[in-house]
């Protein structure tokens, strides 16, 4: 079983070691990915602290990041799962929309899934995650569970890289020659 964790990053989300990634990877001419920042009109503000205390979003956002990787132009959206189970509830149709035309301008689209109990981090391209939406469209199971994810996925921080996305690109980009 692969695990993310150490005793440095213990409490982390998701979001802040994909950050830590992002900013290794740049450092190193890897990838340039930025995360999206969510929109939103604040409605309360608490000017004694500073900090708004009330807000609506804006807009549907579209994932949580996007850039490019050595020219190729991806984009990705983080989710945490407490188990085997992943419902696919967690992923909205206007994300699956953009992720389906970012696909079509010759870009690639995935999820890094963290299933927290396990300690594991998996890529989940977009091919099979669509296969998934599909099948619950169809009246199929609304979610999918870890068993039906290829191993081959698995992503095992290595090199200081808490999460190595690259890795699944490559698997991506390796299937398609």
């Amino acid at each position: 079983m692969a695990t993310w964790n150490s005793r440095g990053l213990r409490g982390s989300t998701l979001e802040e070691l994909v950050n830590r990634t992002n900013e290794k990877y740049r450092e190193q001419g890897l990838a340039l990915i930025q995360k999206v920042p969510t929109p939103i009109t604040p409605i309360k503000i608490d000017k004694e602290h500073r900090h708004i205390t009330l807000a609506y979003f804006e807009q549907k956002s579209t994932v949580d990041y996007i850039g490019a990787v050595q020219g190729i132009p991806v984009c990705f959206d983080a989710k945490e799962c407490d188990s085997d189970t992943f419902p696919l509830q967690n992923i909205h149709a206007h994300q699956v929309q953009f992720m389906e035309d970012f696909e079509k301008q010759e870009g690639i689209a995935f999820l890094i899934l963290l299933f927290s109990h396990r300690n594991e981090l998996y890529f989940l391209t977009y091919e099979q995650m669509r296969r998934f939406w599909d099948r619950a469209k169809e009246g199929g199971r609304k979610s999918f569970r870890h068993e039906e994810l290829n191993p081959e996925y698995i992503l095992v921080p290595h090199g200081g890289y808490l999460v190595p996305y690259l890795d699944g690109i490559q698997k991506v980009i390796d299937s398609m020659e």
